[in-house]
């Protein structure tokens, strides 16, 4: 125990002497979650719409209005036919075109069926697909007041079933809350498993590591007294990431800080195996980078923080079985935003238990210390 408490002295006096490692685990963090919050974000506004009025009737001119009032469109007016309208699209002019044909109100009002015509730019399909949903948002509001007026008129004897949506544990469909735990989980890892492969490599690429193996120093002494200073400050950001969220962007704690601690905790011990097992496996800071950032970019895209994981491929799904990301952040979504207990999120911590056991024994094995 004595020796690794030496051991732990050295590594922090180490860490916060390095000018160069200072700024990326404190100011490269906090820049990153603020500016990534805010443009990893899904939100579509100011689509620029192309409105082609054939009936120019009131009904038309209050469909017209209430896409005006949605903040997300940017409505204009074109007297061209529907081609020359779409030639907007073609030219990037414009991201929609809605076309309302002659005799849409008299149509409507006649109990016959009134067609509208969207034409929508699907060259980002992510885009497009908000575009659609939001405009048929609008377009059914807008025939429930229509049909709304008419029951009115013309009361009808039979019922009627409405459906009502709600959204839970993220009413107000917030796209900063749902992406900052995401985006925090990408941070901690880089925190873990960047440095720790950096910091062995290190050791290597300068010599000192063989110094070290030569001493009486046992091997698990050394690799504990180099894992636990990046995991206490991997916690940190933890802790400081989340402060961030609940002060700046409101970020909704509904379960137990003991449980995301607890969780996160065994967590860092998988990116931090993953870490030390590829400084193992690399002879300079080039070769842990590469590979640090190949599997970093896998598990990220993987791991359902931009798009469901339950949407993927089947084999997809089943690669997220060695992606801890991917459990990491469903825990922290289900902790913070749902509320969840530790029992809930308990067999994805099993698994990043074994995860961990498996990928420590893996770097102790390929970790060579000669005395």
């Amino acid at each position: 125990m004595r020796t690794i408490l030496y051991i732990l002295r050295k590594e922090f006096t180490q860490i916060f002497r390095n000018k160069t490692m200072l700024p990326i685990i404190f100011v490269v963090p906090v820049v990153q979650l603020v500016v990534l919050v805010f443009a990893a974000n899904m939100e579509l506004k100011n689509i620029d719409m192309t409105v082609l009025d054939r009936d120019k009737s009131s009904t038309s001119q209050r469909l017209i209005a209430k896409f005006s009032g949605s903040p997300y469109y940017n409505v204009t007016f074109s007297e061209a036919s529907i081609d020359k309208s779409a030639d907007d699209l073609y030219a990037d002019k414009s991201d929609m075109v809605l076309h309302i044909p002659q005799h849409f109100e008299r149509d409507l009002h006649n109990y016959k069926q009134a067609d509208l015509q969207v034409l929508i730019n699907a060259i980002n399909n992510t885009s497009a697909s908000l575009m659609n949903g939001y405009t048929q948002s609008i377009v059914m509001d807008y025939n429930k007041d229509i049909m709304l007026e008419i029951s009115q008129k013309q009361p009808q004897t039979t019922d009627q079933l409405e459906v009502e949506s709600s959204f839970w544990f993220n009413p107000e469909l917030n796209y900063k809350i749902y992406m900052l735990p995401g985006i925090l989980v990408v941070l901690v890892t880089v925190i873990g498993m960047f440095l720790t492969a950096m910091n062995l490599v290190r050791e290597k690429e300068i010599g000192t590591i063989e110094q070290i193996n030569v001493t009486p120093i046992r091997k698990h002494h050394l690799l504990i007294g180099k894992l636990v200073p990046f995991w206490v400050i991997a916690m940190f950001e933890l802790a400081f990431g989340l402060s961030i969220g609940y002060f700046f962007f409101d970020l909704p704690i509904e379960g137990s800080l003991v449980s995301l601690f607890g969780f996160g905790s065994i967590y860092l011990l998988v990116a931090l195996g993953i870490g030390l097992f590829l400084s193992t496996i690399t002879d300079n800071q080039q070769q842990v980078m590469f590979l640090a950032y190949f599997f970093m970019l896998t598990f990220i895209l993987m791991s359902g923080i931009f798009t469901p994981a339950d949407s993927m491929p089947e084999w997809a799904q089943t690669i997220n079985y060695i992606n801890p990301f991917y459990y990491f952040i469903r825990a922290i979504r289900m902790i913070l935003l749902k509320g969840s207990a530790f029992i809930h999120v308990l067999p994805e911590a099993l698994s990043l238990l074994t995860y961990a056991l498996i990928i420590f024994t893996l770097a102790l094995w390929r970790y060579r210390k000669t005395v």
